[in-house]
């Protein structure tokens, strides 16, 4: 297994890109905090009713209809095993961009949005072969807190949750 890359500034024609390539959203899955790139987030939305689709990993908890967009939403919650799954006033649904991809994720929680600098950055721990760390991109630390950093994108645009497939428009 190969070790993960640590956070890196992203390159693009855009000169204010550059300023945001180390700005994480961070969110609550359970007891931990994750941290992804801004530049993925489209847009935050309070946990709403969802259209269930028949034959879908549990994980995928259906559609909705954003503006004329289906969207496919998954629960992060139910896809990392993190026990009893609860929906109250904090879940929110975090819509993504990823690979020309409009997707949502369930998550208990949105924290802030942080700034890390790369000497705050950790590569992720290199665990036993029965642990798969391929998602995470490191470990972010500010002051006392440890965010877990995702490689959103290859998660959701991974064989594993299925949803690599074209827009449905």
């Amino acid at each position: 297994m190969s070790q993960p890359p640590t956070a890196t500034p992203i390159t693009t024609s855009d000169p204010n890109a550059s300023r945001t390539a180390n700005e994480f959203l961070t969110f609550r899955l359970g007891n931990e905090e994750y941290g992804i790139e801004i530049l993925k987030v489209q847009e935050i939305r309070g946990y709403d009713a969802i259209t269930r689709i028949a034959n879908v990993p549990e994980f995928i908890k259906g559609v909705v209809n954003l503006r004329g967009i289906i969207v496919p939403i998954v629960d992060m919650r139910i896809k990392f095993n993190l026990g009893t799954v609860e929906y109250n006033q904090f879940t929110v649904v975090i819509i993504l961009n990823v690979a020309g991809r409009v997707m949502g994720m369930v998550v208990d929680g949105v924290s802030d949005v942080i700034t890390l600098a790369a000497e705050q950055v950790r590569p992720a721990p290199d665990f036993a072969a029965n642990l798969d760390t391929e998602y995470i991109i490191g470990l972010g630390t500010v002051d006392k807190r440890m965010l877990i950093l995702m490689d959103i994108e290859a998660l959701m645009c991974s064989a594993e949750i299925g949803l690599n497939g074209p827009d449905i428009h």
